[in-house]
């Protein structure tokens, strides 16, 4: 057993059955969630059974179609703490100090992500991150992990789960105390809730008209980086753009975001090499450059669609529950689809401290504390879809940021931007996040706007009207009910 567990684990009054047994949970998805998750239970002496549909990614190259790399920042690092992985996680990122933004003509400029040194984000590859929770849940003799079995369906009331094992077809059912879905955007016990019809159920799915596709910048010959290291490469252009995340070993992962049949250049219309080499010679001429494999990147890999995922409730009884994408999946916008899951496992974790009485008062808890966070970072994911493409180029927005960076570097306890907020203030909600950072966003935009500041003002004097601004934009929330 690993010795993480002598530090972690708890007793619960329903943590063990009548004859003293441990109680057995059945988790759907051996993903970024389910292996964390796993782990974590693992550590607090569950019996843990894991399920994936897809092949062991540790010996089989299954990359294509999902992000190869990924945005990991506080809320993440709090779950790697909880677990004593930071460490260990930590080799695992490169850090991304800010937006490296890059126009038309080739001009760049490098936007912090905050104006405190000690703040930035992390780019990490999702198949190194999602090796090291298994190989860490593995260590644990009470934790079993099987690959190849597609979850079919979930009998919620029975508390079984029915599989098909890809390699010999045959179907067989697993039971346990309760079976917990970490099966992301397509989860299999979200679709028996919705078919079931054995209780009102709440489900919406809606699609962002743009779609993506992931391409490569590729090392130089001798390992280096074709372009700066350090930051998160975006190429603005109102209505789609381009971004780039460095991988450890001197590449770069490049997705375009683009829509499926908007505009002169879309994914419908982009089928010939000519036409997708005239789009990027137009759009991102410096990309195209260090990109001689962007054709057969572009016809090889797969379009995929983006989009939200909300849904109630997130369990049934004390039988089952959805955790992760399968309960709440979001757009990537924010670089926190990974981060607000590993959350999930630390919010978990701490009804799981409370010692209730049974799961379902433990899953009930849960979803309450839970749910108006996760439906925050959802809406605040399809802002900065929108931010992001266009609004970081906005000379008004320019000048914005200009004086938050200020104020985030001079009021370094005092003031934190809703980005700061969201992505590097880990012990507030997304909730209070969003309703700060959005109050604080459109204070300044006023101010800037009927010229009462600008960049230039003291900024002891800029502090004190954006801060009596934001309250007021608050208090009239409060009053209008939000």
């Amino acid at each position: 057993m690993d010795n993480d567990k002598s530090n972690s684990e708890k007793v619960f009054p329903f943590g063990e059955d009548l004859e003293g047994a441990a109680q057995n949970i059945l988790i759907i998805g051996a993903g970024l969630c389910g292996s964390l998750l796993a782990l974590r239970l693992g550590q607090r002496g569950y019996n843990v059974t894991v399920y994936e549909m897809r092949p062991d990614l540790r010996t089989t190259d299954i990359s294509a179609g999902r992000s190869i790399n990924l945005a990991f920042s506080n809320r993440g690092n709090k779950a790697m703490k909880l677990v004593g992985l930071e460490d260990k996680v930590k080799e695992l990122c490169i850090p991304m100090n800010g937006r490296m933004i890059h126009d038309k003509e080739g001009n760049t400029f490098l936007s912090n992500y905050s104006g405190r040194d000690y703040e930035y984000i992390n780019s990490i590859s999702r198949g190194d991150l999602n090796a090291l929770l298994l190989n860490e849940a593995e260590k644990h003799d009470n934790v079993t992990i099987h690959f190849n079995k597609k979850c079919k369906s979930v009998d919620f009331e029975k508390t079984t789960a029915l599989f098909q094992d890809y390699n010999f077809k045959d179907e067989f059912v697993e039971d346990a105390d309760c079976i917990i879905a970490t099966d992301g955007a397509g989860s299999a016990l979200r679709k028996s809730y919705y078919l079931g019809k054995k209780f009102l159920f709440s489900f919406s799915q809606d699609y962002l008209s743009h779609g993506y596709k992931e391409l490569t910048f590729l090392p130089t010959y001798n390992g280096d980086y074709k372009t700066y290291k350090n930051a998160l490469h975006i190429w603005p252009r109102s209505s789609f753009m381009l971004i780039a995340l460095p991988n450890l070993d001197g590449s770069f992962t490049v997705t375009l975001f683009l829509s499926f049949d908007e505009g002169q250049y879309n994914f419908n219309n982009l089928t010939t090499p000519e036409a997708v080499t005239e789009f990027f010679k137009k759009e991102f001429p410096d990309a195209l450059a260090i990109m001689p494999n962007l054709v057969d990147d572009f016809f090889e890999n797969p379009t995929a669609s983006l989009g939200t995922v909300k849904c109630s409730p997130w369990h049934y009884k004390g039988n089952t529950l959805l955790m992760g994408d399968s309960a709440h999946a979001i757009v990537p916008f924010y670089g926190q689809g990974m981060n607000a899951s590993f959350e999930d496992v630390v919010e978990f974790d701490k009804v799981l401290d409370q010692n209730l009485d049974n799961w379902e008062a433990t899953f009930t808890t849960y979803e309450k504390n839970r749910k108006k966070d996760t439906d925050a970072i959802a809406d605040l994911a399809i802002d900065n879809f929108h931010e992001m493409k266009g609004h970081v180029a906005n000379p008004i927005f320019q000048e914005k940021r200009k004086i938050e960076m200020a104020l985030e570097k001079e009021f370094q306890n005092a003031y934190s931007s809703k980005y700061s907020l969201v992505t590097f203030n880990e012990n507030i909600g997304y909730r209070q996040a969003m309703l700060k950072g959005r109050a604080q966003d459109k204070a300044i935009l006023n101010l800037l706007t009927d010229k009462i500041i600008s960049s230039e003002d003291d900024l002891k004097t800029i502090l004190d009207k954006v801060n009596a601004e934001t309250e007021a934009i608050l208090e009239d929330d409060r009053i209008a009910g939000l």
